[in-house]
């Protein structure tokens, strides 16, 4: 009798460590999360995302790149050259603008429709509004655009913009009242965001001012970019359109903006390295030296 006391002594203690330790474990990571929403559609959302990210990396490296920008007509196979035709095509100038644009009005209309006094709230609106309305006006008045968009890629990046910007909000919008996680990081997001926003402008007008008009007065012409940190790395946009998106985790600081930002993140870095591979094709005297996104690294 005294052995199976004993024995069950030791089993309840047992059980009692399980959850102790997930709750360890849970307090570490409420340290710097919002607890999950009460939502369906943003759980669902959130596990889809990160389900996606290395099929994001993968894809953009096998070269089964999203047709837009220099990769529009980049060995493009027959089967996508007739999707395109069968779906249609726009100007690279509206396809751009039709990317961003619906993101940028969510994120405006998002005071009006969701006013809160909440100053994380207030950051996260301000910051998504301010990106998006940078994307529009160098879409304007900074980029220079050649050829076409396919009008099934825009829709696809644009409904993608829209819907991410929406949700992330309306993720926030769960954590009005809830106390803040123990590692208080919008101050630092916000820090983290205007560096991205300034170096990712910055490094946009150096990459405008490369393409000049062809001899010919029509076709627009790609040249290797320099200054800035282009010496360093061929995709410093994208580097610091990484630290945006983080700014926004780090003002947020909820599961959902997590994913985004991990899905952003993963996504440039399959993209920077196919843009190297791509200036690495077209021009022999492209310097091996020059990494895709991370100095010296990568």
């Amino acid at each position: 009798m005294e052995d199976n006391w004993r024995g069950s002594k030791i089993t309840e203690s047992a059980f009692l460590l399980i959850p102790k330790s997930r709750k360890t474990r849970m307090e570490m990571v409420t340290s710097f999360l919002y607890p999950p929403p009460p939502s369906i559609l943003l759980t669902t959302m959130t596990v889809v995302g990160l389900a996606a990210l290395p099929f994001m990396v993968w894809s953009e490296v096998r070269g089964n790149n999203l047709k837009y920008s220099k990769f529009n007509n980049n060995n493009a196979s027959s089967s996508s050259s007739s999707q395109k035709q069968r779906f249609g095509s726009i100007s690279s100038r509206t396809g751009m603008l039709f990317l961003y644009t619906p993101a940028f009005l969510a994120a405006s209309a998002s005071f009006f429709i969701s006013p809160s006094v909440d100053l994380r709230f207030l950051l996260l609106k301000s910051a998504l509004s301010l990106h998006f309305f940078k994307r529009v006006f160098e879409v304007l008045f900074i980029h220079k655009y050649s050829g076409g968009m396919p009008l099934d890629v825009a829709f696809t990046i644009s409904s993608g913009y829209f819907s991410s910007t929406t949700l992330v909000l309306y993720s926030q919008s769960f954590t009005v009242g809830l106390p803040q996680p123990d590692f208080d990081l919008k101050f630092s997001g916000v820090v983290m965001f205007v560096v991205g926003i300034v170096g990712n402008l910055y490094h946009h007008v150096l990459l405008a001012k490369l393409r000049t008009e062809g001899e010919g007065g029509g076709k627009k012409e790609y040249k290797i970019p320099k200054g800035g940190l282009f010496g360093a790395i061929i995709c410093p946009h994208y580097m610091f359109e990484i630290l945006v998106f983080w700014g926004f985790f780090m003002i947020s600081q909820t599961i959902y903006s997590l994913s985004w930002s991990m899905g952003t993140t993963f996504y440039l870095i399959g993209r920077s390295y196919a843009t190297r591979r791509w200036y690495l094709s077209k021009f022999d005297d492209f310097p091996k030296r020059t990494k895709a996104l991370i100095p010296f690294v990568f």
